[in-house]
């Protein structure tokens, strides 16, 4: 299985009124992280027919994080099957304890039709 990281720090905004990370954050970065990956790794000819929509999403809460801690999201793909994808996101502060692990699950679109479209094997590769 394939993982994307990316590496980003806790600013101010990213804080909560208990001065650490807001949890719809981690949840802003769930959704920041899949993008990215879909984009660096899909030509700009699939991501012109295709999309990702959330379906449902799952996350644990382990540890917290705070202003100017440094960050590690690390995502791959589990599972890919006929119209949807599952998707785990691992968040890390620098000394790689886990804060937070998300499981969602994504329907690819078709930006033709706007209905949900059957996986081809090139998608289901580009996450292998």
């Amino acid at each position: 299985m394939q993982t994307f990281e990316t590496t980003l720090t806790v600013i101010q905004k990213d804080l909560d009124e208990l001065n650490h990370v807001n949890n719809i954050r981690y949840v802003e970065w769930v959704q920041d992280i899949a993008k990215a990956h879909w984009l660096k790794n899909a030509s700009p000819k699939i991501t012109k027919e295709y999309y990702w929509v959330m379906l449902s999403h799952y996350i644990e809460y382990k540890s917290s994080a705070l202003l100017n801690d440094v960050i590690k999201l690390k995502t791959y793909v589990i599972n890919s099957e006929g119209v949807t994808t599952t998707r785990i996101v691992e968040i890390y502060n620098d000394a790689e304890k886990l804060l937070a692990k998300s499981e969602t699950n994504w329907c690819l679109i078709s930006s033709e039709t706007k209905r949900p479209a059957r996986i081809t094997p090139e998608i289901i590769d580009l996450f292998s």
